[in-house]
């Protein structure tokens, strides 16, 4: 299968260079019974790669389970992965199977593996090694053949350094590895996954589309976007929603600039946040802790207001996107014809005008109903009416 057909069919979206490395790594890793440990932020998608390598495996046509390790209670982990026997534990009325019992034959894809207590480590490890496993409660040896893929947000041998996590079940794991990029290293792919999700959001809800001008597409592509492709999806359905309108046969696009997209634009929360340090003072430090910690505000409000500053600046001089490669399979990735200036757009106030004109129209004039629809008070709508509504 070819590398677009491979993303056309788990629905993956980008033509980054890092993405279609991983992408080729998961395929070659899949035919064989390699454990694989995926790494990637939360939300870069990895269980569409646990996906692929079960599907290109040929455990393909066994049981797939998605086992999120951080879910689990910790006093109950070991029963949900290897099963318990009746009367082990209060609460323990039955036997039980787990998923290593449930997924032989199969592949089970343990996710956030780093939050799995040392005792349930060591377990797994006896399974990885020789397949064999106990229920919670019993003596009997039970054996089972599953194929591990584990994926993990964090750096898994900074947590084996900090006794967080077992060595030995490190490099077990870490022989077969797997990068997903985060989204703030696949610029070139974030302006083609906006046109995706708002495309399929509008198609849904009978809504106009929404395209960006070069400068929201720069504005875009600055966020760092730390949430990832699930940040990204849900901001542009929000986008969607707000500023769209519904589609007529005079209107199915609706282009936004720069000053348009900014009030909306996620605040930067994902930004690291300076530490106070405990530990000893260096000899002649005068700081006590409380005003430790108020130097490092002050820094860290300072970078704020400097990063606020350059915003300001860039979008005063943006020059035009560099080309990216685009696909040909669906309306939303193909090029846009960008309007020529003297073709002006929807502004934010004429779509919110619409909206209010659609509201009235729908209550025949009734401005205290219209209010509700819009979720404004009496006193907003009235500033805000159209001016074929005032005199009424």
């Amino acid at each position: 299968m070819d590398l677009q057909a491979l993303k056309n069919k788990y629905d993956i979206i980008g033509n980054d260079a890092a993405l279609n490395d991983a992408l080729e790594t998961a395929v070659k890793f899949a035919p064989t019974g390699l454990s694989v440990l995926i790494q990637g932020e939360s939300g870069v998608g990895k269980e569409s790669f646990a996906r692929i390598i079960h599907q290109f495996s040929p455990r393909r046509n066994a049981a797939f389970f998605v086992v999120n390790c951080g879910a689990l209670p910790k006093e109950l982990v070991n029963s949900e992965l290897f099963g318990h026997v009746k009367g082990s534990f209060t609460g323990a009325v039955d036997n039980r199977k787990g998923y290593f019992e449930e997924a032989d034959g199969g592949t089970l894809f343990l996710d956030e593996i780093a939050e799995l207590p040392l005792e349930s480590q060591a377990l797994l490890l006896r399974v990885l090694q020789s397949g064999e496993f106990r229920k919670v409660g019993s003596n009997k040896v039970e054996h089972t053949s599953v194929r591990i893929v584990a994926a993990t947000n964090v750096h898994l041998y900074e947590a084996v350094k900090r006794g967080k996590f077992r060595e030995d079940l490190y490099f077990r794991l870490s022989a077969a590895q797997i990068r997903i990029p985060p989204l703030r290293e696949r610029k070139g792919d974030i302006y083609l996954l906006f046109r995706k999700f708002t495309s399929d959001f509008s198609e849904v809800n009978g809504m106009c589309k929404i395209s960006l001008k070069p400068e929201a597409i720069r504005l875009l592509e600055q966020y760092r976007w730390p949430g990832n492709i699930r940040q990204l999806q849900g901001f542009t359905q929000s986008l969607t929603a707000q500023l769209s309108v519904k589609v007529t046969p005079t209107l199915q696009r609706i282009e936004l600039s720069a000053q348009d997209l900014q009030p909306l634009m996620p605040l930067e929360e994902g930004d690291p946040i300076p530490m106070v340090y405990e530990g000893p003072q260096p000899q002649g430090t005068a700081f006590n802790a409380d005003e430790r910690q108020a130097i490092f505000k002050a820094i860290f409000d300072l970078k704020q207001e400097v990063d606020a500053l350059k915003a300001r600046i860039d979008r005063r001089e943006l020059p035009a996107p560099e080309p990216q490669p685009v696909e040909e399979e669906a309306e939303w990735q193909a090029q846009e014809d960008f309007p020529a200036a003297e073709e002006r757009s929807l502004s934010v106030h004429a779509r919110e005008e619409e909206l209010i004109r659609q509201a009235l129209e729908k209550y025949h004039g009734n401005r205290k109903k219209a209010a509700e629809e819009l979720g404004m008070s009496e006193r907003t709508l009235y500033r805000k009416l159209p001016a074929e509504y005032r005199k009424k």
